[in-house]
């Protein structure tokens, strides 16, 4: 029997959110009946090429509406809680991108409405449903890994925002943006799933001017184990890199899919198959959370808002 579709609005149309929404568009589980942005040019042309879709500059069109039953939030962190709390109050599932907030106080009231609401409420960390998050998990739990002995990140982009960020100013300055919110969040997600609760000792960021980070140091635990995060905006090759240390094996995630594993002196490639998540397999599993279905590879509320804790002590340490 196929299930009725769900009924999914999407507030904010900048890179992420016109990626979900090109991805939701063919989605089996999927109908796009409405989405909201700001700005009247996206909402005139996209509107004009997808003349099913109800588009709004107001998201009081999505949140709430009565032919919504899901909404995707991919609004700037500090306006998520103001979308967020009334949708649940009004029984629309919710997906919203990260980070959950830049506000402890903001980031509580969502946890809180998503308790209270007993929708589904997940957030989209692309690192929840990969292949090689499944596979380090596994290992760890196998023995293979041996004892768990540190975890170390290391961040490098040529310039910051990235290019694709561009169009969106707030990423590049300090009240809402950063790569320690938009990208060490990834990884602090992936420690806390695979190693535990993470605990910042020791943070430092480096500004330049008045914009976001151009560095960023820390020393953090999750329990007794120790979790290091180096950043750097500079004339450099961008790289996202998360090295897993362990008595038996060590495993390092390159470039967000390219997993290796060592057992001494040296990396061999790990060779994954099938699907390697995507936007389209987190809107799969939002949508088994919204019939009911617990999955742990969509992220929850409670883990995001342990993120959130460890990327703001950051801002705050400093």
């Amino acid at each position: 029997m196929t299930s009725t579709p769900i009924r999914l609005g999407i507030v904010g149309l900048g890179a992420m959110g016109r990626e979900l929404f090109t991805a939701a568009l063919p989605h089996p589980d999927f109908t796009v009946t409405r989405a909201a942005d700001l700005d009247p040019a996206t909402i005139a042309r996209l509107g004009a090429e997808h003349p099913s879709v109800a588009f709004s500059t107001e998201t009081k069109d999505v949140i709430g509406s009565d032919d919504v039953d899901a909404v995707y939030i991919a609004t700037p962190p500090g306006t998520h809680a103001a979308l967020v709390v009334p949708a649940l109050q009004a029984g629309q599932a919710v997906f919203c991108e990260k980070p959950l907030s830049v506000s402890a106080a903001d980031a509580e009231a969502m946890l809180s409405a998503a308790q209270a609401s007993g929708r589904a409420a997940a957030v989209n960390f692309s690192l929840s449903d990969r292949q090689s998050t499944r596979y380090v998990e596994a290992a760890i739990a196998d023995g293979r890994v041996g004892e768990v002995l540190a975890v170390e990140i290391q961040l490098a982009f040529p310039v910051w925002p990235r290019e694709f960020q561009a169009a969106a100013t707030w990423v590049g300055e300090r009240a809402q943006g950063g790569f320690v919110r938009e990208v060490f969040s990834h990884f602090a997600y992936l420690t806390d799933r695979l190693v535990g609760p993470l605990e910042l000792v020791h943070g430092v960021l480096d500004h330049c001017g008045a914009g976001s980070e151009m560095a960023a140091y820390g020393l953090m635990r999750a329990g007794d184990i120790p979790v290091q995060l180096t950043g750097v905006v500079g004339a450099q090759p961008t790289t996202y890199e998360w090295v897993l240390r362990g008595s038996r094996q060590s495993h390092r995630l390159s470039n967000w899919r390219d997993l290796f594993v060592a057992e001494g002196n040296g990396w061999q490639p790990v060779i994954l198959t099938g699907e390697p998540g995507s936007e389209t397999t987190r809107l799969s599993l939002f949508a088994r959370a919204i019939r009911g279905e617990h999955t742990p590879d969509l992220a929850d509320f409670a883990s995001a808002y342990r993120v959130q804790q460890v990327v703001e002590a950051f801002h705050h340490s400093t």
